[in-house]
């Protein structure tokens, strides 16, 4: 094995507060590794006509229909990485948001980018949640890079963070 297996890491953010934790792990992982990071946001527009069956969606729309309502969404998702980007010191470059199902957005970029290592937050699992899946489960089908999935704690519950 290499003395360096992560040269360049992919964060996935959502800009939760309670996600603060995967950004924190993120950093610790570039000064760890001496690694490039880069951050992706993923913006996930369903239109309101898609029709869905089943809890799957019927046909998954080219563009949506309201590219207003997109380039808004975009431009939102693209002040809030920026200021991420600039708060933890990645460049302009590697602030990437993306437009699709979140798991293979995330996917899409990763491969393109060549990262070794993703780094995601996972959060505890509603009935819900366990239907339809989760990100970090949808990465794990892919055979893209290493994965990390940092626990999101519940609300109200402390977060863990590593010493040495």
């Amino acid at each position: 094995m290499p003395a360096n297996p992560y040269r360049h890491l992919l964060l996935a953010v959502d800009f939760a507060p309670e996600s603060e934790i995967v950004v924190e792990r993120a950093v610790a992982m570039r000064e760890r590794f001496d690694a490039r990071l880069s951050i992706v946001n993923v913006v996930e527009y369903v239109p309101p006509e898609t029709e869905l069956a089943g809890g799957a969606f019927m046909a998954e729309p080219v563009l949506p229909s309201d590219l207003d309502l997109e380039r808004e969404l975009v431009d939102v998702a693209r002040k809030e990485l920026d200021a991420l980007g600039e708060r933890i010191g990645v460049p302009t470059e590697d602030r990437i948001v993306e437009f699709g199902p979140t798991g293979r957005s995330i996917e899409h970029v990763a491969k393109d980018l060549g990262v070794d290592l993703i780094i995601v937050g996972a959060r505890d699992q509603s009935w819900l949640g366990s239907l339809f899946g989760s990100i970090s489960r949808t990465l794990l089908r892919h055979e893209v890079c290493d994965l990390l999935a940092v626990r999101i704690p519940a609300h109200g519950e402390e977060a863990v963070t590593g010493g040495d």
